[in-house]
Parts: structure tokens; C-alpha cells; sequence
């Protein structure tokens, strides 16, 4: 859910792309929130011509959100995440391609998937997503290091993890601390190691990181700050313990790992496009390349919103900008100007952000955080310019609103809780 931003870009746009002929192929590399609605999209756009949809996992495309809730508290089986059955695809025409995609002939306008087979393309649209960053200590491929993000992992987790066991997650994010919450419900004893002051520390304030900390430590967690993990420790190949930076050896039956994500870029890189902390776009969510497109957590897209270069790891950002995709390509062009949200589930609170904080001047906190719901309200200047809610959905609708229409109120009026923040909305 991290925002990644970067100074101006060294990149010339391809321009406005065109639109695509229904006897031509769009061909999108990757399967997850961002491929799959570009797929959707084209065909609720009117588009006719081959979809071809390159998924390199074994399951139909689905969910991650799920991931690491609903479905490792184990509510549901795989078909509860999936986006939609396999008759769905039938159904609106759209090509499932099974393989990972190993290289891209721009010349040629081909993809090469890892089996051997090209596939041709008019259009090509990255969304490659992005992947795990790996935990760089001796031992760490030892049995029972193990991370989330993908279903597979999820499943390997679901089926490992049993009441009694102690738990040591590397990392205080958001799919850290929703694991910890996850198996701490479970009966696991979970140790969260965080090098930062804070929980969630790049993502939220002060008084969001200083609620969750709390309620964590209500549960049973045990936070650990401003150390690292500098070993595995194991017997037989299987993980027994972690070693950390201030000499202190923790107890593990099973380590999570959880230190961030690395953009997939490769493919882009070796086909000769620009990338950086992502594949280079622009605000069209071209690239160099007027023929590819690149959307969701690898692209790094030029925002007018932001004046800046950014690329969110986020459902919203992923959907949106396959949307724009979509539109452009059945010829209705567009900038990508969409309002970042993001959300986390961690144990029985529901955290919802509108809006990027970075920067914020001040901020003011409307509601209570000793009864569990509250909200915060980032200023830069008089400016509203992000707005964190803690089980107040009403608070996160407003913001999205406002922010979306670059309103704002005054701080004063935040704070005020007899202020009617539905009347400011109108």
C-alpha cells in the first residue's frame, strides 16, 4: 500500500497512443487486480477484438486483499477469492494464457512466454505487479521462513499454522501487523520485529501507528522496535529462533516475513524501456513504446494530482488506472488523475486512508481513539490533503469526496465533531 515517488523523469512520452482495431490483439502480462480489469473493461467498453490474459500462477486470477485475512483465518476455500469462475471468461471471450512472460520483441510486436510459445500483440499492457524484497540474513531459506503475498504462500501459512506455535513476523507493516492479528486470533505467541520507531511508519501518522501499537499489545503481540533480525537460527533445516541486532535470540516455530515489495520490472528493462522505481509512464500510462502500456504496483506514472512521479501499491490505483487502459485503447483518451485510497483490516478495526500524507504541516483528530473510532485529518497548510479513519466509514467517504474534488475544510471544522461533514460535501 506504500507509496514510491521519484524526481522528475528522463522519459519522452509516446503520446496519446490510438485507438486499438477490433481484428487486433491486446495482450496483458499479469493476472491480478490491475490485468484482470483491463480485460473487463475492454469488453465493457464494447471491444471485440482477441483479449489475451497471461497468467503465470496455477489458480484462476483473484484476490489479494483476502490473502491475508478472510482466507487464512479460513473462512472460505480458494474459489472465495477468485475474481470470477472459469465460465466467466467463456463467456465475455477473454483468452486465459497459462505461462510467465520471459521476453517482449517490440520489433516484432511478440511476447515469449517461458514454454516456448510467442503470442502476438497490437497492444501490450504490463501489469506485472511486484514481488516479494527477501530477507537478507544467513539461514534465511530455512523451513519455516516464509512470506505472503501471492496464494500460494497464503495457502502454505493456512495449512502451517497451528494454535501454540510462536510466531516471529520481520516487518510492522500493513501485511505484517495483519498477520500477526490473524494468528495471534489463531492462538499462535507472536513476536513483530520493526526497525522503525513505529508501526506502519512510512504509511500513516503518529496517532494511527500509536492506536494499532496499542490494541496489538491489548492481543497479546509482543512489538519489538528499532531492532532487526541479523540470523535464522535452525536445526535439522527448520527455523528454531532469530537472532537480533541488540544480541537477544527470540523463539520461533515459524518466521513471516514482511520487509516490502520490489516492482517487476525486468521484462520492461530488457526489452529497452525506461524504468526506475517502476516502468516509466506517463499520464497516459504509456511508455516509450506507444504499443505498451504499463498499470497497478510496477508502474511509475507521472501524477498531475501530485506534481510528482509516484507509484502506489494499492486495489484502487491498480483498478483505476487499468480502467484508464481500457478507455484509451476503444478510443476515448484520458489522463490518470484517480484519488489513491487504501485500506487494512487488522483484527476487529477497519483502518481506511484517503489521499497521500507525506509532507502533511499538521493534523487534528477528530473523534476519540480511547472508543475506537476516530479519524485523522492531514494539513498542508490550510490545504486538506489526506484523511486516516479508524471505524469511521462516514469520515473516509467525505475525504475520498472532497479530496477528489481538491475541497477541502478547515482544520478547525475537522476537529469539530458537531461540524456536519454531510452538508460540506454538498
Amino acid at each position: 500500500m506504500p507509496a514510491d515517488s521519484a524526481g522528475p523523469l528522463a522519459f519522452r512520452s509516446a503520446g496519446m497512443g490510438r485507438k486499438v482495431m477490433t481484428n487486433e490483439t491486446v495482450l496483458i502480462v499479469g493476472a491480478g487486480h490491475a490485468g484482470f480489469q483491463v480485460a473487463v473493461s475492454l469488453r465493457q467498453a464494447g471491444y471485440t477484438g482477441p483479449v489475451r490474459l497471461i497468467n503465470d500462477e496455477a489458480l484462476l486470477p483473484y484476490q489479494r486483499p483476502p490473502l491475508s485475512k478472510a482466507y487464512l483465518k479460513g473462512t472460505g476455500g480458494a474459489d472465495s477469492v477468485l475474481f470470477r469462475p472459469a465460465k466467466f471468461y467463456a463467456d465475455q471471450d477473454i483468452t486465459l494464457v497459462s505461462g510467465r512472460a520471459v521476453m517482449i520483441d517490440r520489433a516484432r510486436h511478440k511476447v515469449l512466454l517461458d514454454s516456448g510459445a510467442p503470442h502476438d500483440y497490437a497492444h501490450l499492457v504490463l501489469a506485472t505487479g511486484a514481488r516479494n524484497r527477501l530477507l537478507d540474513v544467513p539461514n534465511a531459506n530455512l523451513e519455516g521462513v516464509m512470506y505472503l503475498r501471492n496464494f500460494a504462500e497464503s495457502e502454505a501459512l493456512r495449512t502451517h499454522i497451528k494454535a501454540g506455535q510462536r510466531l516471529v513476523v520481520i516487518g510492522a507493516g500493513f501485511i505484517g501487523l495483519e498477520f500477526a492479528s490473524t494468528a495471534r486470533a489463531k492462538g499462535l505467541e507472536v513476536d513483530v520485529l520493526e526497525l522503525a520507531p513505529r508501526v506502519m511508519a512510512r504509511a500513516v501518522t503518529q496517532d494511527i501507528s500509536a492506536y494499532f501499537e496499542r490494541k496489538h499489545r491489548e492481543a497479546g503481540i509482543r512489538i519489538h522496535f528499532g531492532v532487526r533480525a541479523t540470523e535464522i537460527e535452525g536445526a535439522h533445516g527448520k527455523v528454531t529462533g532469530v537472532s537480533l541486532s541488540d544480541g537477544r535470540q527470540l523463539p520461533a516455530d515459524l518466521v513471516v516475513v514482511g520487509v516490502g515489495v520490489l516492482p517487476n520490472v525486468e521484462l520492461a528493462a530488457e526489452a529497452g524501456l525506461p524504468v526506475a522505481a517502476g516502468i516509466i509512464v506517463d499520464a497516459q500510462l504509456l511508455t516509450a513504446d506507444p504499443d505498451i502500456s504499463a498499470i497497478g504496483d510496477c508502474a511509475l506514472f507521472e501524477s498531475p494530482r501530485f506534481g510528482a512521479p509516484l507509484r502506489l501499491e494499492s486495489v484502487q490505483n491498480a483498478t483505476d488506472q487499468a480502467r484508464c487502459v481500457a478507455a484509451r485503447l476503444t478510443g476515448k483518451p484520458e489522463i490518470y488523475d484517480g484519488l489513491p485510497w487504501f485500506w487494512s483490516d487488522q483484527g476487529n478495526d477497519k483502518l481506511q486512508m484517503a489521499g497521500l500524507t507525506a509532507g502533511f504541516d499538521h493534523a487534528v483528530l477528530r473523534g476519540d481513539p480511547e472508543q475506537g473510532a476516530f479519524s485523522v485529518f492531514c494539513y498542508k497548510g490550510d490545504r486538506m490533503i489526506g484523511v486516516e479513519s479508524v471505524n469511521r466509514a462516514g469520515d473516509h467517504v467525505f475525504g475520498r469526496r472532497m479530496l477528489a474534488a481538491s475541497r477541502s475544510i478547515t482544520p478547525q471544522q475537522a476537529a469539530d465533531m458537531s461540524f456536519d461533514l454531510k452538508k460540506a460535501m454538498v
